[in-house]
Order: structure tokens, then sequence, then C-alpha cells
């Protein structure tokens, strides 16, 4: 998809190509998923959303940013978290290679829980 479309449009462009993409390989993904936040047994309110949940099982988070700022990896490791999935990916389409330096890959405790095959 970056390939066709290149960098410097806005993050909501590379969004809906993504979601369009996943749509065409038959990939479930849930798109601008509800992140919700439990204190006490009870569901907090807030605003928490993750652009891509995939096959219930990863996270992918896009930016189109001149650079990854440690606050996008803190915000994808929240989102992980909260939803109990053990990757997530960030992926900035301000690049000219997303492979090289367009991408950062997080697991976190629920990774490590996963069956070994």
């Amino acid at each position: 998809m970056h390939k066709e479309i290149g960098p410097g449009l806005l993050e909501s462009v590379y969004h809906q190509c993504m979601r369009q993409e996943f749509m065409l390989r038959g990939i479930n993904v849930v798109s601008q998923c509800n992140v919700p936040v439990i204190y006490k047994n009870l569901q907090i309110s807030t605003d928490l959303r993750c652009d891509f949940l995939v096959e219930d099982a990863m996270l992918v988070e896009l930016k189109a940013v001149n650079a990854f700022a440690p606050i996008f990896a803190a915000q994808l490791l929240t989102y992980m978290k909260l939803l109990e999935k053990p990757k997530g990916i960030l992926i900035n389409f301000n690049c000219m290679n997303i492979f090289h330096e367009g991408q950062i890959t997080k697991v976190n405790e629920f990774y490590r829980a996963l069956p070994e095959f």
C-alpha cells in the first residue's frame, strides 16, 4: 500500500487504505477498536481507540509523522495491556522505507504466555 500511494499524506488516508487492504486480503480486523479501562470492577469512560485489532491477536497503530516519539510506543503498550493482546506494531507512513525506518514491533507479558509450537 505504501509503495502505491507513498509518504506525505494524512494518517486518516493511510487508515482507510489499510482498512481496505485488510478487507481485500480477507483478514479479520476491527477498525478504531475501543479500548476499555476497568478500574475496581468498573468500566471507566475514556476515548481510547486503537487503529486496528487484527485477528483478535495483534494491534496496529498508524502514524504519519516526521519521527517516532516515545509516547507512541507508550500508547501502543497501553492498548496492548488493556486489551490483553500479546503483540503490537507501530507503522509510520511518513518515511521512504517502512521496513527499515517506519515500523516498531512490541511484545508484552501476554506474548510470553502464548503456547509454544
